[in-house]
């Protein structure tokens, strides 16, 4: 058969490769993309290739079938020729088709490679006549309209018909256009009259105008329902006006009958009620997938899940609390005691507020843990929540619903998942919070921790009142230094001190060696630690206020233990290990190493100029030598040793006391102008500050300058002023502990600081002889011996001298 193509003879053969088609149909006179990637219809591709490029193309009945048969392909198709052929890089082939004549398969071919097929073209003759052109225009015409209606046909389609020859070619590049179902298609391809053809294509195309103008309809009412906060749910719109057309006005069960249940069962203020009550009804009204409905529901489920009227019963077996706090930990009598007040108080007042503790003390002496056991003997929950670090205060008070991510503060955050309203609160590191531009977070706490306030507690994220009064609320500080003076008005201060030696001791034996023994598995064996042993370790192994790194020496000398258990097991997994483990001295060297602390550096037979003072760190006490040298020359004052402000202007006063009361010490107060003074305090690299060197300075230069020595093991603490008065000081009990520990026997405090034994026990004085003063002169009897006592000019009265030798004011 011979067709004319653009003024091209084509010579159709009758045998050709086939190639089926998942989910297309093709027609002549139109030019077609394929992509072809099963095995058998590239090779059949790759045959009409070698030959003359035709290939006979026929759509499969299911377009599921991976591999179809001869019965799974219809009998009509069309007979193309390639235009062009690409290899894409996945190994699929991507043809480009065009349609030529319809054909009709007489048989298959019996290739195994691909199908082949004979063929018959099917010719169509076209009569021109008035019915047949009715038909074209009015195929055309339902066309455009179904062009101007379909959004995913371009308006290009409608000038593709207008070169269009005779009803034949009308119909066929009419079909290849339209979207219609594969089997309306191929009914098409199948029907050889043109005119069938151009009636049932109308009535296909009358029918898909109508289902374009219902689209049309509903697309209109839906968007005429949109706001601009209701755009995000367009689609979920369209498909309710889509039931509605359909009659199925039944719409899925929302989850606002979930949330009227829990709204019901609520336990809250009539407030909380309310409020929950209005946003469940604009939840109600919202589409479920906006985002507004995302924050209500965000917002509702916090307000069920907060404990508003939740509280648990707290023990009220006072026996039975004071055995649980000391089961936990030795000594913190203060917080013990004010613990057993409170439940005392609430034995008798069933509505008095939880207290606000700060426990202030140096690292490792058991303010955070404290805190637990204070919740497990009361049986409260116990929530903790570090503040080291905080900068932003909506870490407090949580942040305003309109931020994307917004939640309440940690305060709330703690009680959810305390699931009460009187939990113990423990705050941790309160002395570490920061401030910046997103602001000052201690300040978001004043209203946490005010006993007056706190009732009415508001969080940024919900807005409503929420009862804080009966939580327990315990801070922890290293220094209340750090603490602003308006949050620390707020609470109770209770200092815990450093441990003794002894107290270290019991701690030790008491806690830590059956804590470290349980952890590690090592109940079933006989481990023996002597007092001696430990004793050492504590000594010289380790110098802190807490106990935390002798728990770390310890832990080192179990694993040990463990080491050696792995070991005999692997050699007799059989024999059981009945000798106990000990530990003596030289073990400790052998397993810790070196001593690290080789005792005192506290000069027994100290050389003039030299004076020991007493200083509290963070980490506890320590003893401060402070050594003074005198040079020739201009008058000059030189304080090195990494020194605070506070620290030099003691060493100042103490030098002007001393000038001022020359004669006094038999000194030429001409010679101040002729010399220039060295004050040092040894270990440069560390930072010393406070008022409380100031007697020690003084002992020191008065030794420098007479060529007298201090008294050995004589140790000093105290603030001066320039009439000579001594002032208190604080952290008394860790410096006492330092002084034992460094070997002093003789401690100068000030007269105002005796009140402080009072709280101390025998371990802390026992082996110290502590000197009470109140003036300069009676530190200068206590440090000095008689060679000093001999060479002094007492004055009528200090005031008199100060005031003879201090009338002229020294110009710097």
């Amino acid at each position: 058969m011979k067709i004319i193509r653009k003024d091209e003879e084509i010579i159709i053969r009758t045998k050709l490769p086939a190639l089926p088609l998942r989910d297309m149909v093709i027609f002549p006179y139109t030019i077609y993309p394929l992509l072809i990637g099963r095995q058998f219809t590239i090779n059949a591709l790759q045959e009409a290739m070698m030959l003359d490029k035709q290939v006979f193309l026929c759509a499969q009945k299911s377009p599921e079938e991976e591999k179809p048969k001869r019965n799974d392909l219809y009998s009509v198709g069309v007979v193309a020729r390639v235009l062009q052929v690409m290899k894409l890089p996945n190994g699929t082939l991507k043809a480009l088709v065009e349609g030529l004549v319809r054909a009709r398969v007489v048989s298959f071919g019996k290739s195994t490679q691909f199908f082949s097929a004979r063929i018959e073209p099917v010719e169509t003759i076209s009569v021109p006549s008035r019915k047949l052109e009715a038909l074209s225009r009015s195929v055309t015409d339902a066309f455009s309209e179904y062009v101007r209606l379909n959004r995913r046909i371009p308006d290009e389609a409608i000038g593709s018909i207008s070169s269009a020859e005779g009803a034949d070619h009308l119909a066929d590049v009419i079909s290849s256009q339209t979207l219609l179902r594969l089997e309306s298609k191929q009914r098409l391809l199948e029907l050889v009259d043109p005119r069938k053809r151009l009636t049932e294509l109308t009535q296909l195309l009358a029918s898909e105008i109508e289902i374009l103008k219902l689209e049309r309809k509903i697309d209109s009412s839906v968007r005429e329902s949109l706001t601009q906060s209701q755009r995000e749910s367009y689609l979920q719109q369209q498909l309710k006006a889509i039931r509605e057309e359909l009659g199925q006005l039944d719409e899925p069960a929302s989850d606002v009958d979930e949330l009227l249940t829990n709204l019901a069962e609520l336990k809250a203020p009539e407030e909380v009620k309310t409020r929950a009550e209005e946003e469940v009804r604009k939840l109600s009204r919202m589409h479920p997938f906006s985002a507004e409905a995302a924050v209500a529901r965000g917002y509702l489920d916090w307000i069920f899940a907060l404990p508003w009227e939740k509280l648990t019963k707290d023990r009220e077996d006072f026996d039975e609390v004071e055995r649980l706090l000391n089961e936990d930990h030795y000594g913190l009598d203060k917080p013990k005691r004010r613990i057993l007040e409170h439940l005392a108080v609430l034995k008798i007042s069933k509505n008095v507020r939880g207290p606000i503790l700060c426990f202030v003390g140096p690292p490792g002496v058991g303010k955070t843990s404290i805190g637990k056991s204070i919740a497990s003997a009361l049986d409260r929950k116990f929530i903790r929540a570090s503040l080291g670090g905080t900068h932003d205060e909506a870490e407090i008070r949580g942040h305003r619903r309109t931020y994307i991510g917004s939640l309440p503060g940690r305060i709330l955050q703690g009680l959810k998942k305390a699931g009460s309203r009187n939990p113990v609160f423990l705050l941790d590191e309160i002395d570490k919070i920061g401030s910046d531009f997103r602001g000052d977070p201690a300040s978001a706490l004043l209203e946490a921790l005010d006993p007056e306030q706190n009732k009415t507690f508001s969080d940024n994220y919900l807005e409503l009142d929420f009862d804080l009064s009966q939580a327990l609320f315990i801070t922890t500080a290293n220094s209340i230094g750090g603490i602003p003076h308006a949050l620390l008005d707020r609470m109770e201060v209770i200092h815990l001190s450093g441990y003794s030696e002894y107290e270290k001791l019991e701690i030790s034996k008491s806690f830590l060696i059956p804590k470290l023994i349980e952890e590690m598995g090592l109940s079933d064996y006989k481990i023996e630690i002597s007092d001696e042993t430990l004793g050492y370790l504590i000594r010289h192994y380790t110098r802190e206020a807490g106990v935390r790194e002798i728990e770390r020496k310890l832990n080192m000398l179990l694993r040990q233990v463990a080491t050696k258990l792995a070991r005999r097991k692997s050699r007799s997994a059989s024999r059981k290990t009945t000798k106990p483990f000990s530990f003596s001295t030289n073990d400790l060297k052998k397993i810790l190493g070196p001593e690290r602390f080789e005792g005192s550096e506290v000069k027994e037979s100290p050389a003039p100029g030299y004076a020991v003072g007493l200083a509290w760190t963070a980490l506890g006490g320590q003893t401060l030598p402070v050594e003074v040298t005198i040079m020739v020359g201009a008058g000059k004052l030189t304080l090195t040793g990494k020194l605070g402000e506070v620290m030099k202007e003691s060493a100042t006063a103490g030098l002007s006391y001393i000038r001022s009361h020359a004669h006094e010490f038999a000194l030429d107060p001409k010679a101040f102008a002729r010399m220039d003074i060295h004050v040092h305090v040894p270990q440069g690299a560390v930072p010393k500050d406070g008022p409380s060197a100031g007697i020690t300075i003084v002992v020191a230069l008065l030794s420098a300058l007479t060529n007298t020595p201090v008294k050995g093991l004589v140790a000093m603490t105290g603030e001066i002023t320039l009439t000579g008065d001594v002032l208190p000081i604080g952290g008394l009990k860790e410096k006492l502990l330092a002084a034992k520990r460094d070997g002093i026997k003789t401690v100068i405090v000030p007269e105002k600081n005796r009140k402080d034994l009072a709280e101390m026990g025998p371990e802390v004085t026992d082996g110290l002889k502590l000197r009470y003063v109140r003036t300069l002169e009676q530190v200068i009897r206590y440090a000095f011996d008689e060679k000093m006592q001999s060479r002094r000019k007492p004055m009528k009265s200090d005031t008199k001298s100060a005031g003879r030798h201090s009338h002229t004011p020294r110009v710097n």
